[in-house]
């Protein structure tokens, strides 16, 4: 729903390592071991240039475009989601999750183009799909209705065969990962009781299944597994319920025997990314050189590593290519992603020349085709929804794979976001954002604006095609998505800001982005909108308690309002996370009741929309209900909808649909924009 990269409330399902980092802001950083060397000549990259900021709103202008086609919602939720995807051993195909059907599932397309088609038909959604290396099976995961209990299949992408490799209800399993030689899946495991992952490994043909991690301490994850080439070890990581600390693990498949590669003092974060061919190095992501995320290579004989990145933006380890002569990474520059290609023997790097957003990876386990020619990617921007690209590493071509923006919408009648940036009310932090203007529109302050709160709360609202904001800016609200403290991307000191303190810095950073764009001239102040989704649905929350007087409307989509409650019926490992950053709810029981805006609700004067999933187990439906009848009860405006069948994240096209009509209608009623045909509410 969001546009918001791996958080609190997602990363668990996306079953990837998490970017989440928590903490004090100003934590004394701990010295670096002598095993983190740098390297003897100039870092590989040379730091990436962020883009201009804008930091005086006055400056924000609205487009003029000739003949603007407004959108319906039916026509705009015809783009299509484009999630995880794999390369077919022998290049010619990528197998990918898309909603083509109005449901995520598995279709295949040519490597050269062409028309895709569907290979798996459920009714529920699926994920994470890798292809066996003998191209025999691909493997995902897929749950039942929204509720995170998710099981291993495989199908056959010849005949359409299809088995449930697990099929516990008390278990969730996701994440495969195929052995080299294509009899084994690894993948992560969790009891629905249990606060920690577990890496177990299935023969594919006896179904049997050995525990390489378990009895792993409460709130603790292992994640990642990686095989060498060779399938003599394994290595993972493990980190802590907040993700503060981590670590690398090698793992001998013979023995079970597991040894820590990233020994460290302090709190530092170290994920495994690949293995080289010939198993002698670790292809890693750590902030352990400056407090930022960025890409290393681990000796694993001497447990020495070499950076070869070393900047204040997020970089993050790729992988190594088939005959590992080169190896990539990504970098996040100020919520813009950019893809490197990086020769070993030279040592030198090399930017990939792509559109501006959000430039991804793709390809499960690797984006590298087998013959290393060709390497699989996605690109997303503000006007370009979610794409598979190939990029030919000689010709340095790209072709593109699937075609996401479909339903006669044109990207000249879309808007693309100004960066901006401005000043915490504290002065310890800059505070990144980006702000949407209406096309057409005058500056004559009588247009609603719209905070927009990204989930987390160590998300990030990054440069990427998003249906909602692109429909509501359509119909003449403004839209602004703050990147506030606690978010990712910009550190471990800003992301660990809000430690023992959500619901409080990062709160007055959502009122600060409310009164920037306010001074844009643009803005009717009596029309301002609190709106998000998870942690940005508890934040919308605690907005129109705290500040009453400054909203003019809150939309609050799945949200947790009572700590107590929440605490109680989450899942056990999100439980485990909420309270490494909150802390004790027993010992600091009074911030867990400051922080429950369940306690202010006789404050609200604005009215408010609510809507959850009958089946959320991050932030269950009772949440939402508490308010809706609280605020009945003291007579206020409140509407409540609770999907049944949808979990945390709406999978289903009819219920996307549904939700955007309900807050569009919402919206009209209560803070109507003179921009948007609306009159009759006005």
């Amino acid at each position: 729903m969001f546009a918001a990269i791996l958080c609190r409330r997602t990363w668990l399902w996306l079953g990837a390592p998490s970017n989440a980092s928590f903490g004090l802001g100003g934590i004394r950083k701990a010295l670096a071991p002598a095993s983190l060397l740098l390297a003897a000549a100039a870092f590989a990259q040379s730091t990436p240039t962020p883009p201009q900021a804008v930091s005086d709103p006055a400056k924000l202008k609205s487009q003029t475009v000739v003949d603007m086609q407004n959108f319906s919602i039916e026509r705009l939720y015809t783009t299509r989601n484009i999630g995880g995807s794999t390369w077919s051993p022998d290049g010619k195909q990528v197998a990918f999750v898309t909603n083509i059907s109005g449901r995520n599932n598995v279709w295949l397309v040519p490597a050269d183009g062409g028309w895709p088609t569907q290979l798996t038909i459920s009714d529920q959604r699926q994920t994470s799909p890798t292809w066996s290396p003998d191209g025999k099976w691909i493997a995902y995961a897929s749950d039942y209705d929204g509720n995170e209990q998710w099981d291993i299949f495989a199908i056959s992408p010849l005949t359409g065969e299809l088995v449930n490799l697990t099929t516990s209800k008390e278990a969730s399993e996701e994440s495969p990962v195929w052995s080299p030689d294509s009899k084994s899946l690894a993948y992560t495991a969790k009891t629905k009781g249990g606060s920690s992952y577990e890496i177990d490994l299935m023969d594919f043909c006896t179904r049997r299944v050995r525990h390489l991690t378990k009895d792993t301490a409460a709130g603790v994850n292992n994640f990642g597994p990686i095989f060498s080439r060779d399938a003599r070890f394994m290595v993972y990581t493990q980190a802590d319920a907040g993700d503060r600390n981590s670590n690398i693990f090698l793992l001998e498949l013979a023995t079970g025997k597991a040894t820590i590669l990233t020994p460290h003092a302090g709190e530092q974060t170290f994920s495994a990314a690949d293995i080289s061919l010939d198993g002698k190095t670790l292809l890693l992501t750590s902030n352990a050189p400056n407090g930022y995320e960025n890409v290393g290579l681990l000796d694993i004989a001497t447990q020495k590593t070499t950076w070869l990145t070393n900047d204040k933006w997020e970089a993050r380890a790729g992988s190594f290519s088939p005959d590992g002569s080169s190896l990539t990474w990504s970098a996040n520059v100020e919520g813009n992603t950019n893809l490197y290609l990086y020769q070993v023997a030279g040592r030198r790097s090399e930017l990939l020349p792509l559109p501006v957003g959000v430039n991804g990876l793709a390809g499960d386990p690797n984006p590298f085709s087998r013959d290393g020619s060709r390497l699989l990617y996605h690109h997303n921007g503000p006007t370009a929804p979610n794409d598979l690209w190939s990029y030919d590493l000689k010709s340095k071509a790209t072709q593109q794979l699937t075609h996401a923006l479909v339903g006669g919408l044109r990207t000249a009648d879309m808007v693309e976001p100004y960066l901006v940036h401005f000043p915490s009310r504290d002065g310890k932090w800059t505070i990144s954002a980006f702000a949407y203007i209406p096309n057409n529109i005058l500056r004559n302050a009588k247009f609603p604006a719209i905070v927009y709160i990204h989930g987390g709360p160590t998300g990030q609202f990054v440069n990427t095609f998003n249906r909602q904001i692109q429909y509501l800016v359509n119909q003449g609200y403004l839209v602004i998505a703050p990147n506030f403290r606690g978010s990712t991307g910009y550190g471990k000191d800003f992301m660990r800001a809000n430690y023992r303190d959500e619901g409080g810095g990062d709160l007055n950073d959502i009122v600060d982005a409310a009164e920037w764009i306010a001074k844009s001239g643009f803005v009717d102040p009596k029309k301002l909108v609190s709106m998000g989704a998870s942690y940005g649905g508890y934040l919308t929350m605690m907005a129109v308690t705290k500040y009453p007087d400054l909203w003019g409307a809150g939309v609050s989509i799945v949200p947790y309002v009572n700590w107590f409650t929440e605490l109680s019926t989450e899942d056990p490992a999100i439980r485990a996370y909420d309270i490494s950053i909150m802390g004790d709810p027993v010992e600091n029981k009074a911030l867990y009741e400051e922080r429950s805006p369940i306690n202010f609700i006789d404050r609200v004067k604005a009215p408010i929309l609510l809507i959850a999933g009958g089946n959320d187990v991050r932030d269950p439906s009772n949440e939402a209900q508490q308010v809706a009848d609280a605020i009945k009860k003291k007579g206020g405006v409140v509407q409540l909808k609770i999907y049944q069948g949808e979990g945390h994240q709406f999978s289903r096209i009819e219920t996307q649909i549904d939700e955007m009509k309900a807050i569009s209608d919402f919206l009209k009623v209560h803070v109507p924009s003179p921009g948007c045909g609306c009159s009759i509410y006005e």
